[in-house]
């Protein structure tokens, strides 16, 4: 569910017409409700809340300081990959104490920023990265909390590019090596096992691999506890996927059941990470139509949104709905939306069909709340999106569009 709707022929966000966001603030523009987002992490925690649970929400999906601020004030955790992401929660006013390092590629500076912060602990994914985090916690003179991201060898069915737990994966430690590394960190004075990790790609439409990953990592979880380790926290990773088209993806309390069913009598506190199940349908991308072109193989819409601002569709072939703000009536044509970067791969949609349309119109990518601005780029020189949050019957701009200067910051001619 998410709280963009049709009122007096039109599309708005809550209690604002996105035709007025636009006028005051221009486009491209991301725009967020805030009352989705709410919804959707309430979703996830009450789903979750007869086991012990911390919500770590995946802050590579939508980094704003705005969203960050709203999802720890209504008690939720992060899962963050590197420096930049730690940082932007403690500005936020996010608790180090509900934060999970992810990611194959900590550097050491970033492992002593975590462990000064005070954070859960850090999902290690090698054997060296183990080793680096030992050093670093002794240096320090602290044991460094950590889980080990096993690969549990698992199809999660999903995009190539975002699938993370087969064995030709670059996450994650190889299933039959974890219990060895676990025995090898008992010999480390700079490091506390706390954990087991897992998370086997993004945007799970099927919760079979779910159970088979959990249940594989669940059973080293017992079998470490057995062994003598104090593990705590089982990670299940996140994942959820959304419906962007014709996906149908189970729903978040579907998803907690095959969780937990494959996870009982642990005695663990799970982990979750969840990411674009709680911003992808929270946000839309408003854009503008420049141009309309007609050649003799295609009628393309040039609009002043392109794959610097939303990148999905260029990197993953990836769908997305995209509306009229306003709709007009008449015979609808089948047309390529397109953006103004000079790349053949510029294209938000392909072959949809739309009532007509004219110079000046607004248009809205919807779904886009999930990796669109956190991968925006300058590519083109072009600057990058405003960002807008709702609330109610109020908007505020989070995130000024660039200035022009911005872009050669901290060269020289």
């Amino acid at each position: 569910m998410n709280h963009f709707h049709a009122r007096r022929g039109s599309l708005w966000a809550e209690d604002v017409p996105l035709s007025r966001i636009a006028e005051a603030v221009g486009t491209p523009t991301y725009v967020y409700s805030a009352a989705t987002l709410r919804r959707h992490l309430g979703v996830v925690q009450s789903a979750f809340a007869r086991v012990p649970t911390v919500v770590c929400y995946s802050v590579k999906a939508n980094s704003n300081l705005a969203v960050l601020k709203l999802f720890s004030d209504a008690g939720s955790g992060f899962d963050i990959v590197s420096h930049g992401e730690l940082a932007r929660v403690l500005a936020a006013g996010g608790d180090p104490k509900k934060v999970v390092f992810s990611g194959v590629g900590k550097r050491a500076d970033e492992m002593e920023a975590a462990l000064k912060a005070g954070i859960l602990m850090f999902n290690v994914e090698s054997a060296e990265e183990l080793a680096l985090l030992d050093r670093v916690g002794r240096r320090l003179g602290v044991r460094a909390p950590f889980a080990l991201r096993v690969n549990p060898d698992v199809d999660a069915k999903t995009h190539r590019y975002i699938a993370t737990g087969l064995k030709t994966s670059k996450f994650g430690v190889p299933f039959e090596e974890a219990v060895a590394l676990y025995k090898q960190s008992r010999r480390m004075k700079g490091l506390e096992a706390r954990g087991v990790d897992c998370h086997i790609g993004s945007q799970l439409t099927d919760a079979r691999p779910v159970k088979e990953a959990i249940t594989r990592v669940g059973g080293l979880y017992a079998e470490l506890k057995r062994q003598g380790f104090p593990l705590t926290h089982l990670d299940v990773g996140g994942g959820l996927g959304v419906t962007y088209s014709k996906e149908r993806p189970p729903g978040v309390e579907d998803y907690a059941r095959a969780v937990l069913e494959s996870s009982p009598h642990l005695d663990a506190t799970l982990v979750l990470e969840p990411g674009r199940v709680l911003v992808a349908n929270a946000g839309v991308l408003l854009t503008r139509v420049l141009f309309r072109k007609k050649t003799v193989a295609k009628r393309f819409l040039i609009v002043d949104a392109g794959m610097n601002d939303l990148l999905r569709p260029a990197l993953y072939e990836a769908h997305h709905d995209i509306v009229a703000v306003k709709p007009r009536r008449g015979p609808k044509t089948t047309m390529e939306i397109v953006g103004p970067v000079c790349e053949s791969t510029d294209v938000l949609g392909h072959a949809r069909s739309m009532a007509p349309l004219e110079q000046g119109d607004l248009l809205a990518v919807k779904s886009a709340g999930a990796y669109g601005m956190s991968m925006a780029s300058t590519y083109n020189s072009r600057c990058r999106p405003a960002e807008v949050l709702v609330d109610g019957g109020e908007f505020r701009v989070v995130r000024k569009r660039e200035a022009l200067e911005e872009l050669w910051r901290g060269e020289s001619p």
